[in-house]
């Protein structure tokens, strides 16, 4: 039954292929110049003709921040909605519009202060979305206040003293919420972030992609250890499903499971014959992808796993809510909202 409800309308073969130029809106771009926003909007635009679906079938949909002008400069359908509501907004739409490829495009202050609540039950019910997660650790819309990535002792506006609060790992928070599809990736890195694109928009089901990005004119070089190429290899553990978990240059460190059950960042040497570890994306236990985005130290950056952390099935919400709809309507037909309305359950207010 649930094969009567409609799919993505696909681009037919015969018709002439898109390119990223089709995806490019006749919108004036308005970001700083320098900012990272620039390389994920020309790495989205190239990346969407690989989808093969039609552009008034892809919504983009975004809260508020300097990420949220998304909407305008591409050539698709878009949103510009409320601060943090951006995920309720596109499981709406995702869910009455089984049709459309629905992506967000949101900020860590955006999603993980004011829009947290949203984000955690958009990832737990597994709705049929791809949120992009733009972290600068500050606020740079608002002229430069610290975020709820940013961290401790960070100086701010407004923490002219230094930030006290614990800064959120956006991974760990997606895991720990349940997501079937979790992964991380730089701005400036235009093949790794393509790439976790592209597996994303595979994925069935909630995919959440963390991007690095440099907010160059309030937090400049926030990443600059994972993205210089003369220490990125000491910095960097590059997940890749069926591949041994490894960093440095010639490979010479590696995570391992130590007698504790935890994964620690250690040399060949002290590995011993027990080798690093192997990477499983598809590993159905949470607490494995979980425990690698506790590698990082988001103080000094070591140990820093970007790629795709997490990729599982699970039930999708969109299709079970439209399976329900269709068995409750076969048994006993379309419902009479008049009715409804005019039924015992109302009141009348004078």
């Amino acid at each position: 039954m649930i094969d009567k409800f409609p799919s993505l309308t696909l681009v037919p073969s015969s018709e002439e292929k898109y390119s990223g130029k089709d995806f490019k809106s006749d919108q004036e771009v308005r970001w700083c110049p320098g900012c990272g926003d620039y390389a994920i909007l020309a790495a989205v635009q190239s990346f969407l003709p690989e989808l093969g679906v039609k552009k008034e079938n892809i919504v983009f949909v975004s809260g508020i921040g300097c990420s949220s002008r998304f909407p305008y400069y591409l050539n698709t359908y878009g949103l510009h909605s409320i601060h943090g509501r951006a995920p309720a907004i596109a499981s709406g739409l995702s869910v009455t519009r089984p049709d459309l490829s629905v992506w967000v495009v949101t900020g860590d202050g955006d999603a993980l202060s004011i829009g947290g609540n949203h984000l955690l039950h958009a990832l737990r019910r597994n709705v049929n979305l791809k949120i992009l997660l733009f972290n600068n650790r500050i606020y740079g819309l608002t002229k430069g206040q610290y975020s709820p990535t940013s961290e401790i002792g960070k100086i701010t506006k407004s923490t002219p003293a230094g930030s006290i609060d614990h800064p959120y790992n956006p991974v760990s928070l997606a895991i720990g919420a349940e997501a079937t599809f979790v992964a991380r990736t730089l701005d400036s890195d235009r093949k790794h972030l393509t790439e976790v694109l592209r597996q994303a928009a595979a994925h069935e089901g909630t995919a959440l992609v963390e991007i690095y990005q440099n907010c160059n004119i309030f937090n400049d070089g926030a990443w600059e250890p994972l993205k210089d190429s003369d220490t990125s290899d000491d910095f960097l553990i590059r997940l890749v499903h069926g591949e041994q978990i490894t960093l440095g240059a010639n490979k010479e460190r590696g995570v391992i499971r130590d007698e504790n059950g935890s994964l620690k960042v250690v040399t060949a040497s002290e590995a011993g014959g027990k080798g690093f570890l192997v990477h499983d994306a598809h590993n159905p236990d949470a607490s494995y992808a979980f425990a690698l985005s506790r590698l990082s130290h988001p103080e000094n950056l070591n140990d820093t796993p970007v790629g795709v952390f997490r990729d599982i099935k699970r039930p999708v919400y969109d299709r079970m809510v439209a399976q329900q709809i269709s068995e409750v309507t076969a048994k006993k037909g379309a419902g009479d909202l008049a009715k409804l309305i005019q039924g015992n359950d109302s009141w009348t207010v004078s």
